[in-house]
């Protein structure tokens, strides 16, 4: 059994030139720059990067210094007043200096700034994270947007040759061998697939306006010029090690959620021993200025405590049990994000090697469609066969042209979320063995 390692640090690289689309490398470099939900994912990192340093103060003494000044005048009505006790008299401090520090005999201030910092780490996983899911929604973004005008196209194609058949159609009912209906047939499938055409162009403006909210520009003034998706994912190394998965940000936010929890166990049991404080503060006092700082005018004080809790009801006993509870809590998060890692590799693995096989038999359908609709129209010319077989067999073969396309479209997509299950590219000679890490099942909180 081996302790968890995440290696989130590794450079991931720009990934995505993997596709070498010089459009979508544009794209996601916008990201960094311009991405307000990234930039806000920042600012929650800054936040836990500077409490690290509040809490790392503790190891430090407490230094103040100031300087003081006062004027009194006494009733000489007082209670037990003197005729002899000065009416007036001024008081000067200056500088004064205070010196406050608890030394971390017990480990609390220690495991305090460690909670810090793995908590920060944490928050450095979440980034990467949101950065990751940011740069592959942008990717699925983009290919979902291509397929789409992939299939515009496919219907473009198909509007231009049903426009073929319908002049046709309408040329032999002219001629007196066809009848309106066949006329109207073609007319209705003719229109139909111009709708559909129109169809897909709202829903490619719906991923067009996704992808200008990604990179930080405003919807109305963006535009991706039109490129039908015409290329198959890259190769996917055989044996992919699990020791990836580490790379994964997730993996390692959890993992160090564990960490700070254990610290929590820390932090408790040394609620159990003494504190233990150090103080001391010295200076100047005089009446005046002209003697304040002459030594018989300097002052020092110093002194020590201690303090210990000899009974609480419990209360210290409930809060290291909550902290135990709240290890076990994030252990078995941390567990259950390493299987839906495991999964979600699985799954994209599962997919694109189904897709593939799908996209050949697709292919073979497609070219025994676009057969078929030749033999129709055929033995629609030669007057053995209704205008009824050529638009089933045109709407068959137009439906098996878009499904190839839209298979095409979720293998690039299928690619995409492989790589962002895997935590993000990776270069084949730098490829690790092994699997992924256990995490213990007890903690030790030192």
């Amino acid at each position: 059994m081996t302790s968890a390692q995440p290696a989130d640090q590794l450079a991931r690289g720009k990934w995505w030139e993997i596709y070498g689309d010089p459009q979508l490398n544009r794209l996601e470099d916008k990201i960094k720059v311009s991405n307000q939900t990234l930039k806000g994912a920042v600012a929650q990192f800054e936040q836990a990067r500077a409490m690290v340093r509040f809490e790392r103060a503790d190891f430090y003494p407490t230094v103040t210094a100031g300087a003081a000044g006062s004027a009194n005048r006494l009733s000489r009505n007082r209670a037990l007043a003197s005729t002899v006790s000065p009416t007036n008299y001024s008081d000067i401090l200056m500088p004064l200096v205070s010196v406050s520090y608890e030394p971390d005999l017990f480990g609390s201030v220690r495991h305090t700034v460690e909670a810090a910092r793995t908590r920060a780490q944490a928050s450095a996983g979440d980034l990467e994270n949101v950065s990751l899911s940011l740069h592959a929604q942008l990717a699925v973004d983009y290919f979902q947007l291509q397929s789409l005008d992939a299939d515009e196209a496919v219907l473009n194609s198909s509007v231009a040759t049903f426009e073929r058949a319908l002049e046709l159609t309408e040329n032999r009912y002219k001629g007196g061998v066809a009848s309106a209906v066949d006329v109207a047939q073609a007319e209705t499938q003719l229109e139909t697939t111009r709708a559909q055409a129109i169809d897909v162009r709202a829903a490619r403006a719906q991923f067009e306006h996704a992808i200008a909210v990604l990179i930080g520009e405003p919807a109305s003034s963006f535009s991706i010029p039109n490129s039908p998706l015409e290329q198959t994912p890259p190769p996917i190394p055989v044996g992919l090690p699990s020791e990836l998965l580490e790379r994964r940000p997730d993996v390692a936010a959890a993992e160090r959620r564990v960490a700070s929890a254990n610290e929590q166990i820390g932090i408790a049991r040394a609620a159990y021993f003494p504190s233990v404080n150090l103080s001391g503060s010295g200076g100047f006092e005089s009446a005046s200025l002209t003697n304040l700082l002459s030594g018989p005018s300097g002052f020092f004080i110093a002194g020590a405590s201690a303090l210990v809790t000899v009974f609480d009801a419990g209360r210290r006993r409930s809060v290291s049990e909550q902290a135990q509870a709240a290890y076990q809590q994030n252990a078995a998060n941390y567990r259950e994000t390493v299987l839906n890692a495991f999964r979600e590799v699985e799954d994209n693995l599962a997919s694109l090697r189904i897709l593939a096989e799908e996209a050949k038999t697709q292919q073979a359908a497609v070219a025994a469609a676009e057969h078929s609709v030749d033999l129709s129209t055929n033995r629609y010319k030669g007057g053995v066969a209704s205008y009824l077989e050529v638009t089933t067999a045109q709407g068959i073969a137009l439906s098996n042209q878009r499904l190839e396309v839209d298979i095409r479209g979720r293998r690039m997509t299928s690619s995409v979320q492989l790589i962002q299950a895997l935590g993000g590219g990776w270069r084949a000679t730098e490829l690790p063995t092994g699997k992924i890490p256990n995490l213990p099942a007890s903690s030790t909180g030192q």
